[in-house]
């Protein structure tokens, strides 16, 4: 295309979409000026908060099932994925699999990413109720749940949720640094992430440093002196959270060896013909490593490991106890528990027995929590949810909620997946009923983006973060690491303005970018230009 012709182009394409009394999505592509009608105005916009699975999962049913529905997604981080990112275990590529199908919804025609807004601050969910036909928020549980005992804020006791953070790479969590010096360290909680953490604490570095582990979690990991890890639950071993794939992966650790202690599970063998099947391998499983004899080659294993790892049943949390200076933690003193009941009913009772174990790091896995998003959002702060019915949110038409906000932090990605299409179905029910008005217009991402401009916030597209994504993928190459992950947000920031042609480029002002954006090439700031 001649420089006279590429000209024109813009002219034409800046007066249309200055001009144009409805949304233009303007493109431009190898050399060829095109343009193509976006979502009609008066269609349906749907707004959702927080850009991790119950987020993409609700976008993808919404965007899939109604072929008139705008859906943009509000992140308060600049990346994108949410927990599939901080939270799924370095050493479970396969789990970040799902990545791709969140890429191709957030590719859609009818769906944005809008990344570096925080929901709450930068714009009001009053704001977005006024933006969009619907609000579904899906931000999850951002806090930690408390021990409440005695000692919880020394240092060396850390949350799972922080820990876990802090080797995947959430910008909050960058400057952790727990201290790894001691030799014992006491997780408590059975669950995934606890035997997440608990691999990462005994997993050989040679298998660390291939994945994308942060490096300076990898690091700190290959000097560490923690030999030994102790998973403590308050129920026995029939009540174990864990899945019998996590259960795997300790078991065949490379270098480690089980140590648990056998009367922990004295009755349970009888127990196995009344099992579920899922719990009945589980416990089987269990019992392998706890009591049974070894053979040959796991022998072997065993009496050649330098590190260990064990279950510890029946022991509740009393007191974290202090060193000498009073600093940090240099033990933890445990109640012993007893199981009453049957069944789903069974519970754990204090015997009055208590049991002080030595070490030196101690990491509460019991659960994440959601936070109240906005004073305008009913929440539940027992439950620590949005109260809601099949997604609704009780007493405030327009607004939804899915994932672990909506129902509690619990499950895997495919719980999540079935929560998140649940509540798409409700909204688009509630669509189709005429209870959910979509009748009149509604300004969408225009409006917003008015509203964060005029207050200094510019959004990260999903075309920014693929800048972001690509530098990371780069970084990790010189390492051979799927990637090296950025932990400063500012930085972030910096590399999706970076590599932008050194051009001033027409953007769609309804989907993924908005306004005018002009970059000066490396290392210059960029700006909106209001449309």
């Amino acid at each position: 295309m001649s420089t006279h012709k590429a000209a024109l182009c813009k002219v034409q394409m800046l007066k249309l979409f200055l001009t144009s009394a409805r949304c233009v999505r303007i493109t431009r592509f190898h050399g060829v000026c095109g343009l193509s009608t976006s979502t009609p105005a008066s269609s349906p916009k749907v707004c959702i908060v927080g850009g991790g699975p119950a987020g993409f999962y609700t976008a993808q049913h919404l965007v899939k099932t109604r072929t008139d529905v705008q859906v943009d997604i509000y992140e308060r981080l600049p990346v994108p994925f949410g927990l599939v990112r901080f939270g799924v275990a370095p050493d479970h590529p396969e789990v970040k699999n799902v990545i791709n199908t969140f890429t191709q919804t957030a590719q859609h025609a009818r769906c944005s990413f809008h990344g570096n807004v925080r929901v709450g601050k930068d714009v009001t969910v009053e704001e977005l109720q006024e933006a969009y036909h619907a609000v579904v928020l899906s931000y999850g549980a951002e806090g930690n749940r408390t021990m409440g005992v005695p000692g919880e804020d020394l240092a060396g006791v850390y949350s799972a949720k922080d820990f876990v953070g802090w080797y995947n790479g959430l910008p909050r969590n960058r400057e952790l640094r727990p201290d790894l010096s001691c030799e014992t360290a006491v997780i408590l909680g059975q669950g995934n992430v606890a035997l997440d953490v608990a691999r990462m604490l005994l997993s050989p570095v040679d298998i660390l440093k291939k994945t994308d582990i942060t490096q300076h979690a990898l690091d700190a990991l290959a000097e560490s002196s923690v030999r030994r890890v102790l998973i403590v639950g308050r129920r026995g071993p029939l009540q174990v959270a864990c899945t019998i794939k996590e259960l795997r992966e300790m078991v065949n650790l490379p270098g480690t060896r089980p140590e648990m202690e056998a009367s922990e599970f004295e009755g349970i063998a009888e127990t196995l013909k009344s099992l579920a099947r899922p719990r009945k391998r589980l416990t089987e499983l269990l019992l392998k490593a706890a009591i049974e004899t070894p053979g040959e080659e796991e022998l072997e294993k065993r009496n050649r490991a330098e590190r260990a790892w064990g279950f510890r049943f029946l022991r509740r949390p009393l007191e974290v106890l202090p060193s000498t200076d009073l600093i940090r933690a240099a033990g933890i003193r445990l109640a012993v528990n007893r199981l009453e009941g049957d069944g789903e009913g069974v519970r754990a009772v204090a015997t009055g027995e208590v049991e002080d174990v030595e070490c030196g790091l101690v990491i509460s896995s019991i659960g994440y929590k959601s936070l109240p998003i906005d004073p305008a959002v009913p929440f539940d702060t027992r439950k620590a949810i949005i109260p809601n019915t099949m997604g609704r949110v009780q007493q405030t038409a327009g607004l939804y909620c899915s994932g672990w906000v909506k129902r509690g932090p619990t499950g895997v990605i495919a719980t999540t997946m079935n929560d998140s299409f649940d509540t798409a179905r409700t909204l688009l029910q509630d669509i189709g009923k005429g209870t959910l008005d979509v009748s009149t217009v509604k300004p969408g991402s225009q409006g917003v983006s008015a509203l964060l401009e005029k207050r200094g916030v510019k959004p990260v597209s999903f075309s920014d973060w693929e800048k972001i994504d690509s530098e990371e993928t780069r970084r990790g190459e010189t390492r051979g690491k799927p990637r090296e992950k950025m932990l400063d947000v500012g930085e972030m920031l910096q590399q999706s303005c970076d590599f932008l042609p050194s051009s001033t480029v027409i953007l769609t002002n309804h989907g993924r970018e908005r306004g005018l954006l002009e970059s000066c090439g490396p290392g210059a700031s960029c700006r909106n230009l209001q449309s």
